[in-house]
């Protein structure tokens, strides 16, 4: 997922930093609400976002107010200290899609973050699985088949199987693939992406007659059917 994190406070903001890259995930970190209404609406594709309450300059409540005021729709959960019933129907009632209070376990933010994208992915239909030419990723379980056959992957081709799963027959430019799964500080030159391609490419298509990922030279990549 790619992410972002608005939080002033530099001890929690780096914890969470630190933990959601240890996840596989792309992150961004901005440290008031100004800048972080902006991320929000620059058009970034961020999967979710987790926004601290009482920030400089702009509140993380009135920050949520304006993005959706946007129609920007990405799912937020607000971090806060604040743990009145009257406080979490504010945060919610504001736009927030979720609601977790200072301190808290990392596990369960990863937990919340993880059910608010798989909602927003599905668009509230219960859907659980992406498939296509015979590969199924379960998105409650992460787990990878191809033609019923387990399929270990690591983060980074998970995250990457999972873009190319959502937007099949789709042309992906190495920069877009680039915003999706890492962060804009890498060089456009580096040779990540195609490093990681070739690691997916070589477990669902090795053994297997039909190759789905296929590379189109200086212009990306596709999954398709051949």
């Amino acid at each position: 997922m790619r992410l972002l994190i608005v939080e002033d406070d530099q001890k929690i903001g780096a914890f969470v930093e630190k933990g959601l890259r240890q996840e596989g995930h792309a992150v961004d970190w901005v440290r008031d609400g100004k800048e972080g209404a902006a991320a929000l609406l620059d058009g970034t594709p961020y999967d979710a976002a987790i926004v601290d309450v009482m920030l400089p300059g702009v509140g993380g409540l009135d920050l949520i107010g304006r993005v959706r005021q946007k129609r920007v729709t990405t799912p937020i959960i607000v971090l806060s200290a604040r743990d009145a019933v009257a406080d979490r129907v504010a945060g919610l009632e504001s736009g927030a899609d979720d609601y977790l209070t200072k301190p808290f376990s990392f596990a369960e933010l990863v937990a919340r973050l993880n059910a608010l994208v798989r909602r927003s992915s599905t668009g509230g239909t219960g859907e659980t699985r992406l498939s296509f030419g015979g590969v199924t990723l379960d998105l409650l379980t992460r787990q990878v088949t191809r033609d019923g056959v387990a399929i270990s992957l690591q983060a980074k081709e998970m995250a990457l199987l999972e873009y190319f799963l959502r937007s099949p027959e789709r042309v992906l430019s190495k920069t877009m693939i680039l915003q999706q799964l890492w962060d804009y500080s890498f060089d456009p030159q580096t040779n990540v992406v195609d490093v990681v391609v070739c690691r997916l490419r070589s477990k669902i298509d090795r053994g297997f007659p039909a190759k789905l990922v296929h590379t189109l030279r200086g212009v990306g990549y596709v999954f398709r059917k051949q």
